[in-house]
């Protein structure tokens, strides 16, 4: 059995996995990660290797609490991946990205893919027919852009996301709500419109937190996945096992 910790920039995501199906998931924040991690050693107890793709802060102890447990790869630009990586600065690629883009080549070989990740930024991710990875673009998330409303203004409150009833909006709330909410899916839709006018037969695959709320807003075709990032870290994981 596989441990995936996915450690991202607000929450700790841990994933058990046999060959290529999840047993278990479970989400924590930073503080209460030792204690689950002790509950799912417990449940699973033939776990045999682990890996760590770390966004966020994962300190030294945490890191000695699982190698007591299985032997860990942590996941870096260095690490052999399923793919050909053309960005020209991979030591800056983050090891989220290089989960995504190892799924993508997996699941859907020899196709084009555009991975479209919705959470604390929104990311894309294009890796072409002949499995190589040519990069994609890095945008604010929705709460990100919530945020910086709050943030860089003196009067506009700091709200939770809520979807539009229309789009224009006609009370400060409502035209927050639009700009962000509807603004994202204009966004994600013209990077979509873009991609599909330069390569053909092009496979979408929407996740991250965000992404089931905004799924029903986009007109494209997509296929949405919460456990994308989780399952790719899971075949680097089985890719470096000798």
């Amino acid at each position: 059995m596989n441990l995936i910790v996915d450690v991202g920039n607000t929450l700790f995501k841990l994933a058990v996995f046999e060959a290529d199906r999840i047993l278990h998931k479970k989400v924590c924040n930073k503080f209460d990660f030792l204690a689950v991690l002790d509950q799912v050693s417990e449940n699973f107890p033939a776990l045999s290797k682990c890996i760590v793709s770390s966004v966020g802060n994962f300190t030294e102890s945490q890191l000695s609490k699982l190698e007591a447990l299985s032997p860990v790869t942590i996941l870096t630009h260095e690490t052999s991946v399923p793919f050909t990586n053309l960005y020209r600065t991979p030591q800056s690629l983050g090891v989220d990205r290089i989960a995504l883009v190892s799924s993508a080549a997996i699941q859907y070989q020899s196709q084009n893919v555009l991975i479209i990740d919705a959470g604390s930024c929104i990311t894309y991710d294009f890796i072409n027919d002949a499995n190589e990875y040519l990069g994609g673009a890095i945008s604010p998330g929705l709460a990100m852009r919530y945020k910086a409303l709050n943030d860089f203004t003196a009067k506009l409150p700091l709200l939770e996301a809520d979807y539009p009833k229309d789009l224009i909006g006609d009370t400060t709330i409502t035209s927050m709500h639009s700009g962000v909410v509807l603004g994202i899916s204009n966004e994600i839709d013209g990077f979509i419109s873009s991609y599909k006018s330069n390569y053909t037969d092009l496979t979408i695959i929407l996740t991250g937190g965000d992404a089931h709320f905004l799924r029903d807003s986009l007109k494209s075709h997509i296929f949405a996945n919460s456990n994308f990032l989780l399952e790719g870290l899971n075949y680097i994981l089985e890719h470096n096992k000798d």
